[in-house]
């Protein structure tokens, strides 16, 4: 296990041990976990909201990591439910997205794989 898997897994613990301290593990089914997901992601972007250019104050940064923090919790809970390894899941996805978005095509572009 390398340095960045022993800090995810100690942050899977913690967050383990934080809901288990609380009795939370009896709200946590996937439906749910699904739905924190979605609702901490729109504070995100409720953050965005009415800023002109996406300039935000900069005194909202820690608000911003505040709340990808939260969707990260998220994340790691609703991988964790289904024994999805993220780094993996995550490493399998961007190697697919290299074979859609090939850079030749794609460069400069913001359109779907399949309109390259």
């Amino acid at each position: 296990m390398n340095k960045k898997e022993n800090k995810l897994q100690a942050l899977l613990e913690d967050i383990k041990q934080f809901t288990k301290e609380r009795d939370w593990e009896q709200f946590h089914d996937p439906k749910n976990m699904a739905l924190s997901l979605v609702l901490e992601a729109s504070e995100v972007l409720e953050l965005f909201q009415w800023t002109k250019d996406n300039e935000i104050n900069p005194k909202k940064k820690d608000e911003i990591g505040d709340e990808l923090a939260d969707v990260f919790y998220w994340v790691l809970k609703l991988a964790d439910y289904y024994d999805i390894d993220i780094l993996e899941a995550l490493e399998q996805k961007m190697h697919q997205n290299r074979a859609k978005y090939p850079a030749e095509k794609a460069k400069g572009k913001a359109v779907k794989y399949s309109e390259l």
